[in-house]
């Protein structure tokens, strides 16, 4: 079982994706409501330029319609209960990371957001999987920060981890994500605040194909991602920043919901040979945020 953490492109050297066991897709996500969703703290730099100018209505209309996409896409949508207070549970791709095990066992590891107005989120999606019979793990060291799926991605189709770090979540805590799934993790140092999770910047289509926005990587970090897919599709600078096209959701290495308007991006995966269906997050992009950040796939 290979649970390594690769940090450097020399510790990649006969290692592939190919050769790493498969992991099954997720076949349903998690929603939460956008019923307290606001813009009222400065978590990043979008955020900074959008406090108080969220359109609490339009922005539940577009959560439904992002549901309704992953619905038509054949994945079913679970929701949970938003609670007051916490205006950022509708990102419920944050507060944990859920996976499976080499044997098929669901697990689901709790995060340490980096923001304290947000740790409190944590609890209340632990209450939901426990309910849902995944075992919960937990961090070893509560000085340190995970931010779950929003920094650490799985691989399509395959039993290996990316995790990035530096704004949200601490490298150090990638010897125990490793230990939980029993999984390998290539380690993506993030250096761009605009793009303060992996995800907002890196987004594995296929097994073969990734798209980015090379300036959110160290150097190093952007060779490793050129060592391990043979297809690296870069989104530009003005789109990646105003429509987060790496922040979208693929189904089943088939479809990407992405969205509308990432006219680029959308040709880059049409030439790849996958679909898009677009849909409309602007209120969420106000809080630095699209179609991934609202969804925990499932097992």
């Amino acid at each position: 079982m290979n649970t390594r953490i690769y940090s450097q492109v020399g510790d990649l050297k006969g290692f592939s994706a190919k050769n790493c066991p498969s992991m099954p897709a997720f076949n349903s996500v998690l929603m939460c409501p956008p019923d307290y969703y606001d813009v009222s703290e400065a978590r990043n730099p979008i955020m900074a330029e959008n406090i108080g100018r969220v359109d609490r209505n339009l922005a539940r209309a577009q959560w439904e319609s992002v549901k309704a996409a992953f619905e038509k896409l054949g994945k079913k949508v679970r929701t949970m209960e938003p609670v007051s207070g916490f205006e950022d549970m509708v990102f419920s791709a944050t507060q944990t990371l859920v996976g499976l095990t080499s044997r098929m066992e669901k697990v689901c590891l709790l995060g340490h957001m980096r923001h304290p107005s947000r740790r409190g989120e944590v609890a209340h999606f632990e209450k939901w999987f426990v309910s849902e019979q995944y075992r919960v793990a937990r961090l070893k060291d509560p000085a340190m920060t995970f931010e779950g799926m929003g920094d650490c991605l799985w691989h399509p189709g395959k039993r290996l981890l990316w995790g990035g770090y530096g704004f949200r979540t601490d490298a150090e805590v990638y010897g125990q994500v490793a230990e939980a799934f029993e999984a390998p993790v290539i380690l993506l140092k993030l250096v761009n605040e605009r793009f303060y999770h992996l995800h907002t910047c890196f987004c594995p289509l296929t097994q073969e194909a990734v798209l980015i926005y090379p300036p959110a990587f160290s150097p190093e970090s952007l060779e490793m991602i050129l060592r391990m897919f043979p297809v690296v599709l870069a989104a530009g600078e003005r789109e990646a920043v105003t429509k987060l096209p790496c922040n979208a959701a693929v189904i089943d290495s088939g479809t990407a919901i992405i969205q509308k308007g990432a006219v680029n991006a959308i040709r880059h995966l049409k030439a790849l040979g996958l679909n898009a269906l677009e849909v409309d997050t602007s209120e969420f992009l106000k809080s630095g945020a699209s179609v991934c950040c609202l969804r925990m796939p499932l097992f």
